[in-house]
């Protein structure tokens, strides 16, 4: 007898926070309680910082002694171009939508769904490839720990995926305390590195031969200076991991504390709390990646940072064992592997930030997928899926993580530098075409150099179109009006009529003459014997965006001609409006309504095709249908007649 009481306990806990207004999605927990800029940088800086764990390796094997040099002008980049991009998109996206949502308004219909499920795709790239990633980088750490290779080594693969299922399982539990945990880790590790960091310059000022050593190999490999900053200009687009984490800064932005005088529409606080929260982090970042470079490229053997090395992957862990003994060592991998471990939460939570806001609202995605644990279940899957398929390997997952970041930071300077331009900002639309060019560039040649970032990013944006198309077949029925507001004409047509069979007559509006609605009654009643006293009235549906999956529905009354009362209706589609204003009629008068259509000419299928993608065609069925899905008891379905 257990058993159906434990089920829709299970259910009602995983749909915990669901609602059934559309265009929401669910919120469990405090998770979306401000607290102060600092504390949420953490959180982002989960992501971001913990690129230190790998980035130093990676920029040592993609620039090798130029290393420092490429790394200053990803620097530069990072400071006077993501940054002003980004604190502009906080400015103008303050809801954690990110660039995606400035893109979405400068396209409508279908072309701007699919632009959106493109950017989507690469998002889902970047952060689930964070998840990865970091999961995999954390179980490098732990298995190149002296103390511990002999016994974990060719066990990556599954240590990777408990370390995601332990990530999963904080989701599902609850995000309200990850903020407190985030400020523990980040406090701990970047202090931490600031030991291992200033020990090794410490090194290098203690052992001059180094760096005449590589200046002289500098200048022997490349020759003058100006053909190394040259070369450093070409390179640095492989070090692009160094940026991964702005889009996941404004991604955090509705976890961060506003002013007490916020509105919705402008919370003034929470974006110059955002600003700061990017500005602090990049700045912070970027001494990092400078001074890490510098001491692992002039400290740490060429060798060590190949395959197979030491360095590799963990080039400021490999410096801590060898200069600060095996103890601090393995505590300095021990905080790594809790950082890396636990950076996935803020991709997670940027995931659990975007998707349910837009998958559902364009009926691309299951009703449930508004609820958090679902969807945390759905993204752990597909990390499991992404490490097996990589075989828990940071370097082969490098190219797709660089290319999902640089997509988004590209396509938010595209949209910085629109909005600027419609804003009538010159000197800004300037500023930021520059920036935008610039990282066009560096996408481009990273799509080059590591093609497979996009074939990866490709499969998650068709599996996406796919998933998304195949949820909107399979939703295309429901009842998609997310509220009906009549005006006081059409509020008064239905009173006047409640006392009395209501009759609505569905018209596709034409030349809107007499004649058209004359015509139209007189075949109407003709063809279901409606006597010539009772009072009719006609329905015309206007179509604003066919590719809306969800919208509101404006009801207008007028009489036309002096004589002919007509309920004009606007929505996303024709079958779906008629149904809700028929359900919406009989809960006000407590009468089930009933409508008369003219049957369809043509075939049905290419007729369905016409209302799947633009809201018309095989109106009378399809409207039956609704209503059928949206009202089990039959007597209470309001009547539809076809002739």
């Amino acid at each position: 007898m257990a058993t159906p009481a434990r089920t829709p306990r299970l259910r009602a806990w995983m749909l915990e926070g669901l609602t059934d207004r559309p265009g929401q999605h669910a919120q469990t927990g405090t998770a979306h309680e401000g607290r102060p800029w600092w504390r949420v940088m953490c959180l982002t800086g989960l992501d971001y910082f913990s690129t230190l764990g790998y980035q130093p390796g990676i920029a040592a094997l993609a620039a090798g002694l130029l290393s420092p040099l490429a790394t200053i002008v990803l620097v530069v980049l990072t400071l006077f171009g993501a940054l002003p991009v980004y604190r502009r998109v906080a400015e103008e996206s303050p809801h954690g939508e990110g660039s995606i949502a400035m893109l979405e308004r400068l396209l409508s219909f279908w072309k701007g769904k699919l632009f959106v499920l493109t950017l989507l795709g690469f998002a889902a790239t970047d952060f689930l490839i964070t998840i990865t990633l970091s999961a995999a980088d954390a179980t490098a750490h732990l298995v190149e720990n002296p103390h511990l290779t002999s016994t974990l080594h060719g066990h990556e693969v599954p240590i990777t995926l408990l370390m995601i299922a332990l990530l999963g399982a904080v989701f599902l539990k609850g995000f309200s305390e990850a903020i407190g945990v985030a400020v523990v880790l980040v406090a701990t590790y970047l202090g931490l590195n600031v030991v291992v960091v200033a020990v090794g310059l410490w090194q290098v000022a203690t052992e001059p031969h180094v760096v005449a050593d590589w200046t002289q190999a500098l200048t022997a490999e490349h020759g003058n200076p100006f053909m190394m900053i040259a070369i450093a200009l070409v390179v640095f687009p492989k070090l692009a991991l160094g940026l991964s984490g702005f889009e996941t800064g404004v991604a955090v932005m509705p976890h961060v504390h506003g002013d007490p005088d916020d509105t919705g529409a402008r919370p003034a606080g929470r974006i110059r709390g955002t600003k700061k929260l990017l500005t602090t982090a990049a700045v912070i970042m970027s001494v990092f990646l400078i001074c890490s470079s510098f001491v692992t490229t002039l400290l740490i053997p060429a060798d060590e940072f190949k395959a197979g090395g030491e360095a590799n992957g963990r080039a400021l862990a490999y410096l801590a064992h060898e200069h600060l003994g095996s103890a601090f060592g393995t505590v300095y991998d021990v905080s790594t592997i809790l950082i890396l471990w636990f950076a996935g939460s803020s991709a997670m939570a940027g995931l659990l930030n975007l998707m349910p806001r837009y998958l559902p609202r364009y009926g691309m995605a299951p009703h449930w997928a508004r609820a958090l644990r679902p969807m945390v279940i759905v993204f752990t899957l597909v990390a499991f899926l992404v490490t097996w398929l990589f075989d828990a390997d940071v370097d082969a997952q490098g190219g797709a993580y660089a290319t999902g970041v640089l997509v988004l930071i590209t396509s938010a300077a595209v949209a910085v530098t629109i909005a600027a331009k419609r804003a009538g900002e010159r000197g800004w639309t300037i500023g930021f075409g520059i920036i935008s060019a610039v990282f066009v560039y560096t996408t481009a040649v990273n799509v080059v150099e590591r093609p497979d970032g996009v074939k990866i990013g490709a499969c998650f944006i068709a599996g996406i179109m796919a998933l998304s198309l195949l949820s909107r077949l399979a939703r295309v029925f429901e009842l998609r009006v997310t509220h009906v507001e009549l005006d006081d004409m059409a509020q008064r047509f239905v009173r006047d009529t409640a006392n009395r069979t209501i009759r609505f007559i569905a018209n596709e509006p034409d030349r809107r003459d007499k004649a058209e609605y004359r015509d139209k009654v007189e075949q109407i009643r003709e063809d279901n014997d409606i006597p010539p006293g009772d009072d009719v009235l006609f329905v015309e549906v206007t179509v604003l965006d066919p590719s809306e999956f969800e919208s509101g529905l404006k009801v207008r009354g007028e009489v036309l001609h002096d004589r002919y009362r007509v309920l004009t209706l606007e929505s996303s589609t024709v079958p779906n409006a008629l149904a809700a204003l028929l359900l919406h009629v009989r809960d006000e008068t407590g009468q089930r309504p009933h409508i008369y259509f003219e049957w369809t000419e043509g075939n049905p299928m290419a007729n369905f095709l016409r209302f799947f993608l633009f809201g018309q065609g095989e109106v009378a069925p399809v409207t039956r249908e609704v209503i059928r899905a949206a009202e089990p008891d039959r007597a209470r379905r309001p009547h539809v007649h076809a002739g």
